[in-house]
This record gives C-alpha cells, sequence and structure tokens, in this order.
C-alpha cells in the first residue's frame, strides 16, 4: 500500500512525463522531413538552443554524479566542474557561430559526420563511416549512464526495482523522441532545463535551514576522510592532497565541448547568428548557475545527513528533496516536481544520444553510404528504428544496478572528446588540415581512450588504473598531433575547399 506523500509524488512524476509524451505528439506533427527530424529545420530561437544544450549536456551527471563524488570526496572534486565551465564558454563564445556557418557552406550539413564529409570533400565516404561508428560506439555508453540514472532515481524514490525502474525510464524517452525528433527534444529539452535549474537553486536553501548544529560539527560527525578544512579544500580529494596531474585530468574535461555531437548539433539548428549571442549569455549563466549549486549540494549534504551517512552518494540529492519536502515541510507533490528536475537532467541527454545515433545510422549510413537514392519517409523510418534499437543496447549496458553514473560519462565524454573534439576545431580554425589528417585525428584520439581506459596493458590493469591521468587529456593531445602530422606530411588541401573555408570565415550574417 503506497503511502499519501507517495502517491502525491507518483502523481507529480505522471503529470510531468504526460506533459512530455504530449510535446512528442505535437512535434511530430510539425516534423515532415529529415531537416526537420534532425535539426528542426535550423529554426531554433535563443532559449531553447541555450537550454536545450546545456540541459542535453549536463544530464543526471549533473544532479546525482557531481554532487556524489563531492559528497564522498570533498570539494577538490569541483575541479571538474571548473573545467566544464570554461569548456562551455570557450564552445558557445570561439565554435558556435563559425560551426553554424561552416555547415551552411558545406552543403547544408545536418550532422557532425555529414559535416566531416563535406568540408573535406570525401567522396570515398571514408570519414563519414569512421565518425558515424565511433558516434554509435561511445553514445552507447553515454547512453546507459542515462538510463542507469533513471532506474537509480525511480529505485531510490519509489523503491522499484532497479531493472523495472530502467525499463520505465527508457520507455518514456523512446516515446517523444520516436514521434517527435529534434523539435521534441529541444522543447522538452528546454523545460526540462529551467525545471533543473529551479530545483538545483531552491532545495540547498530549505535544505541549509534545517541542519541541526554547526555546519562544521555536522561535517566532521558525517565520518569524512581527513579534517574539515581538508573536505573543504580544492586541493584535497578524499583527505589526500591533489597532485597537479589529478588537477589538471579534471580540468581537461572542459576539452571534450567541442567533440560532443548532441551540444554542436544545436549551433546548427539555431536559426541564426544573432540567436547565438543570446544563447551564449543564456547558456553561460545557466552553466554557472547549476554547476555552483550541484557543487553546494554535495557539501550540504554531509552537513544535513550529518552521521545518517548515506550508502549511495549519487543519491544525495534525491534523499535531500526526499527528507525536506518529505519529512520536515510536508509537500510531497513540491518534493516531486523537484525530483522531476533530476528526472528532467537525465531524460534531456538521453533523448540527444538517442536522435544522434539515429541520425548516424539512418542519415549518414544508411542514406549516405548504403541507399543514396533512399526517400526522406524512408530514412524517418530508419531514424525511428534505430532510435528503438539503441535504446534496447543502452539498456543492456545499463542493466548492472552498480553502475557508476559518472564511470560511464566519463568513459564516452573522454572517447568522443578525443575524437571529434581536436578535429572539430582544426577543421573550423585550421585550413591546411586535410582529409588524411582527419582520419588521422579521429582514429588515433578514439583508439587512445580505449586503450586507455579498457586493455589491461600496464602490469594487468588499466592505464589509466595505474597513472589516474584521465584518457580525454591524453586523447586530445595525440589526436590534435597526429592532425598536424598527417595533414603537413600529405597534400594540401584544394583550391575549391581553401575557397569554402574562406567563405566560412566571413562575417556575413547566414
Amino acid at each position: 500500500m503506497l503511502s499519501t506523500s507517495t502517491i502525491a509524488v507518483l502523481v507529480a512524476f505522471v503529470l510531468y512525463l504526460l506533459v512530455l509524451v504530449g510535446i512528442g505528439i505535437w512535434s511530430m506533427k510539425k516534423t515532415s522531413s529529415t531537416e526537420d527530424y534532425f535539426l528542426g529545420g535550423r529554426g531554433l530561437g535563443g532559449w531553447v538552443a541555450a537550454l536545450s544544450a546545456q540541459a542535453s549536456d549536463m544530464s543526471g551527471w549533473l544532479l546525482m554524479g557531481l554532487p556524489g563524488s563531492i559528497y564522498a570526496l570533498g570539494t577538490g572534486q569541483a575541479w571538474i566542474a571548473i573545467g566544464l565551465f570554461i569548456g562551455t564558454v570557450c564552445n558557445w563564445l570561439f565554435i558556435s557561430k563559425r560551426l553554424r556557418r561552416y555547415t551552411i557552406v558545406a552543403n547544408n550539413s545536418m550532422t557532425l559526420p555529414e559535416f566531416f564529409e563535406n568540408r573535406y570533400h570525401d567522396k570515398k565516404k571514408i570519414l563519414l563511416t569512421i565518425s558515424s561508428v565511433v558516434i554509435v560506439i561511445f553514445f552507447l555508453v553515454y547512453t546507459a549512464s542515462a538510463l542507469a540514472s533513471g532506474g537509480k532515481l525511480f529505485n531510490a524514490v519509489f523503491g522499484i526495482d532497479y531493472h523495472i525502474a530502467l525499463a520505465i525510464g527508457a520507455v518514456v524517452i523512446l516515446i517523444y523522441t520516436f514521434l517527435g525528433g529534434f523539435l521534441a527534444v529541444c522543447t522538452t529539452d528546454f523545460i526540462q532545463g529551467m525545471l533543473m535549474l529551479v530545483g538545483l537553486m531552491v532545495v540547498p536553501i530549505f535544505a541549509y535551514s534545517f541542519i541541526d548544529g554547526s555546519f562544521e560539527e555536522q561535517i566532521i560527525a558525517s565520518g569524512i576522510n581527513g579534517d574539515y578544512n581538508s573536505y573543504m579544500s580544492l586541493f584535497s580529494n578524499g583527505g589526500k592532497p591533489y597532485r597537479f596531474i589529478d588537477i589538471l585530468s579534471q580540468l581537461a574535461w572542459g576539452l571534450g565541448y567541442c567533440g560532443m555531437p548532441h551540444i554542436l548539433v544545436r549551433f546548427m539548428a539555431i536559426k541564426s547568428e544573432k540567436e547565438i549571442k543570446k544563447s551564449s549569455a543564456i547558456a553561460i549563466i545557466w552553466c554557472f548557475m547549476s554547476l555552483v549549486a550541484a557543487c553546494i549540494i554535495g557539501v550540504l549534504g554531509r552537513a544535513y545527513f550529518g552521521s545518517d551517512v548515506l550508502a549511495d552518494s549519487e543519491n544525495v540529492f534525491i534523499q535531500m528533496i526526499n527528507n525536506v519536502f518529505n519529512n520536515k515541510l510536508a509537500l510531497p507533490f513540491i518534493g516531486g516536481i523537484f525530483i522531476c528536475g533530476i528526472l528532467a537532467a537525465i531524460m534531456s541527454t538521453a533523448d540527444s544520444q538517442l536522435l544522434v545515433c539515429a541520425s548516424s545510422v539512418s542519415k549518414d549510413i544508411y542514406k549516405n553510404i548504403i541507399k543514396p537514392d533512399a526517400s526522406d519517409k524512408k530514412v524517418l523510418q530508419i531514424s525511428r528504428v534505430t532510435v528503438i534499437v539503441v535504446a534496447i543496447l543502452a539498456f543492456i549496458i545499463a542493466w548492472n544496478p552498480e553502475s557508476s553514473i559518472m564511470g560511464l560519462v566519463s568513459d564516452a565524454w573522454a572517447g568522443l572528446g578525443s575524437a571529434f573534439g581536436p578535429l572539430v576545431v582544426a577543421s573550423l580554425f585550421w585550413k591546411r588540415t586535410n582529409i588524411y589528417g582527419a582520419v588521422a585525428g579521429i582514429l588515433s584520439g578514439g583508439l587512445t581512450v580505449i586503450i586507455w581506459d579498457y586493455l589491461p596493458v600496464a602490469g594487468g590493469q588499466t592505464i589509466y588504473a595505474a597513472t589516474g591521468i584521465y584518457s580525454l587529456l591524453v586523447g586530445f593531445v595525440i589526436s590534435f598531433l597526429f592532425i598536424i602530422v598527417a595533414s603537413l606530411c600529405t597534400k594540401a588541401p584544394d583550391k575549391d575547399i581553401l575557397a569554402e573555408f574562406e567563405k566560412a570565415k566571413e562575417s556575413v550574417e547566414i
């Protein structure tokens, strides 16, 4: 028998999920072509573009992974947030405008692999094939992280078996992504981005007001490693001093932004360059406020729960909402709305990842390689089938309830950032880059991460486990070096490619 408070939370969840499905149905009526399905007809406004980009970026990591790592190890974990903020600022200021312009110049490219193909006039479709395969591989892991977050959320809130909870979250995301494509994803992400920010800002204020006793005493009582000062220090990690390489590895998370297809596609879809200026300001402010609030929640959780140490640190925000709004304020429906903010973070990333995978398979592989004469209708059908298949595979990867959200996100972020980040930067800013450098960059970056994180080549353990150095830092540098060396050692781009590069540099509104 469900309690009254549980029923109130459940009602909030059901209403929220019905809104998302309704948006999917509404968006389906406005989706009649592949450009509509993958880019929303390049008609995103500033607010929607900004919040959908940031919401699809942060995922359950923002509300579960980051607060959880700070709760467990201290504020030293905030270096990741600092790196991500720097990466967000650079991505919006330096990449967004030029990428949007260049994708239009490069034969109106609708996906990142298609942009690489058109940018380098790759008639053999080598770049298209390699980049599409890389996207599918790493996005499977990324989508699995989002589904795992959903499973943990439903399990923590309702006590539902993790595997059943995993299935519920996957089905809802599938429905609105399947129906409405990019427009549905961006519209829901806008709502989810607002909900995430409100939850992040409001919940800590209430939680702080209910802390019993001294803030410092409560944190010490929670059994932290080391003393209070080390827990609150940016230069300490789990009671131990940070090495310089550890800080550098965490800051390196920011390098991943310029290689994330689900974020870059928002830049491509904004309706004008004037809107990009507005979007940049909104996105940067949202990012700063959200990251700071998420870090505060991790520290505040230690003081709020004190000696009642949480078994799963990644549930600190969920448990804080439950405790404050169910026990202290007796407002379970409001608490349910804020928990929906966590669900929003999860869904806003998973839907974007599903859509990018669908575009890679249907548009890049099926339409551009296997069957060039395929109709728009057929490509849309393949897209929707792909969404289902990818969701099922990600569901299988996330099946283990012990899966670390932070670990899954870390691996996928490193793989995509290393494979695509250096090439995106080189493609936009270095005209001497050629197809040989592009291929070398993708392969070297992606393979470095796989070898670094997955192969036990260092005395029976992975190189990451042996060194503690984040694979993105290494993979990004190696990929850039391969791009430069391979490009300089081979034939320069022809005059048509150089002419397009110069055209994309022009400051004319497109």
